[in-house]
């Protein structure tokens, strides 16, 4: 482990300004999840299966939004792209708390399809403010801010749900997701190599990544290699076909759809996990405790990033979100804020590792030209997950009770990194190299 490269990277003025920037703005959505849930759930005096109908409509709209703003960035510049994103975040988190719950839907909808685009643009950026062996390294530290952020979001959403009120909140997280949205204007860090603070040829020095034209009509362009390695099969007809889709993406190979699905069962279990510690704490009168379960959760991640970042050798998705999903099930057997922030450790420590193994793949794997599109998909197959998890896991809770909501969604997890490791194995047998 290089532990070194942590320093190299966080003394580079531009690569740390841009992490604590993303720190900030990511800071009002870290805290929305649990404000809309405590609204439905505390204000509006409906179940966990409608806050959870309300988050994963929200996520919808990130998902659908993700993508179209992602090439936004890349065909009009990100300053361009970010306009329309600062108007709506202040307009529709100022509106939301004050309607009833179909118009709170409409409104989740319309927020989630102009949320501020801050994980894709950070990604993108740091893939070109680094070089090919300091990527691992970079999106781990990134994944360390992010969970320095929701120690921080949760904790102080829970305060002011509790203390304030969810209106307030709410309200909140619009105008400090609009002041952030300004202060990424003003930064507007690098998104392709030969802009300021770019490294030169970042995108070149990747052996991995092989440049493709930007359209439609470069459907027929070979893939980058590592996609393209192994490819003989009827998986390589699978490329071609969503390629000569009009405008659909050359560079979406299977190795992409492999990450894609890790993203999306990533922000399945996170979400599902993310409501059940709002209801096993209500159960036990202890909401005003969020906070402290939040931060044994984060810190845990916090480690694991930080010690992921420093491994020389990657370690593949797959394997790290089956095991995140197995060590989830057990918080199901927490019965206060204690043993469920020592039982939120073990799964907790994959969080980041899972998150940054995912970027890194899609970073390797796409040309720089379309990397921004990329990373849409891939946050928007990070909240499609988030979209499930969110209502399956509060059902279960309503159905059941508490625990059942980390036993569904662990056991999903699971079955999904399952049926990807046969499908694998299953392409390793008839191909050389594998792809995932």
């Amino acid at each position: 482990m290089d532990f070194a490269q942590y320093g190299h990277l966080w003394r580079r003025k531009e690569v740390r300004r841009l992490l604590l920037v993303a720190m900030v703005a990511r800071l009002p959505h870290s805290a929305a999840g649990v404000l809309l849930t405590l609204h439905v759930v505390q204000t509006l005096g409906l179940g966990y299966a409608a806050a959870g109908a309300v988050a994963a409509v929200l996520t919808i709209g990130i998902a659908l939004g993700a993508p179209w703003r992602g090439r936004r960035v890349d065909t009009a510049g990100l300053r361009t792209a970010l306009v329309p994103s600062i108007v709506a975040e202040a307009v529709v988190w100022g509106v939301a708390p004050h309607l009833d719950y179909p118009g709170l839907l409409v409104a989740a909808l319309v927020g989630g399809l102009f949320a501020l685009p801050i994980f894709s643009v950070v990604r993108q950026s740091l893939g070109v403010m680094t070089h090919a062996g300091q990527r691992r390294t970079a999106f781990a530290l990134d994944s360390i801010c992010t969970e320095v952020t929701f120690m921080v979001g949760p904790a102080l959403a829970a305060f002011v749900a509790v203390n304030v009120s969810t209106v307030w909140g709410l309200t909140g997280v619009g105008a400090s997701a609009a002041l952030a949205g300004l202060s990424l204007l003003w930064f507007n860090p690098p998104t392709r190599t030969g802009q300021p603070g770019a490294v030169p040829g970042a995108g070149a020095d990747d052996p991995e990544l092989v440049e493709v034209a930007s359209g439609p009509e470069s459907a027929e362009s070979p893939a980058p290699t590592e996609v393209a390695a192994g490819q003989a099969d009827g998986a390589s007809g699978l490329r071609r076909l969503l390629g000569r889709a009009r405008g659909g993406p050359a560079w979406a190979g299977v190795a992409v759809i492999v990450v894609m699905a890790v993203a999306a069962g990533a922000g399945m279990v996170l979400s599902g996990t993310d409501v059940g510690i709002v209801a096993i704490l209500r159960e036990h009168g202890q909401g005003g405790e969020l906070g402290v379960v939040f931060f044994f959760w984060c810190f845990a991640s916090l480690v694991g990033g930080l010690l992921y970042g420093a491994m020389h050798r990657p370690v593949s998705p797959l394997v790290l979100l089956t095991a995140m999903s197995v060590l989830t099930i057990p918080m199901g057997l927490a019965h206060d804020t204690v043993t469920l922030s020592l039982l939120s450790v073990l799964p907790g420590l994959l969080c980041a590792p899972t998150l940054s193994a995912a970027s890194e793949r899609v970073a390797e794997l796409v040309p720089e030209r379309r990397r921004g599109e990329a990373m849409g998909w891939y946050g928007s197959a990070l909240t499609a997950g988030t979209a499930l998890g969110s209502p399956l896991t509060g059902t279960l809770i309503d159905a059941v009770g508490p625990w059942s909501g980390f036993v569904g969604i662990g056991v999903a997890g699971t079955l999904l990194c399952v049926g990807g490791i046969v499908a694998q194995n299953a392409r390793r047998r008839r191909s050389p190299q594998s792809v995932g």
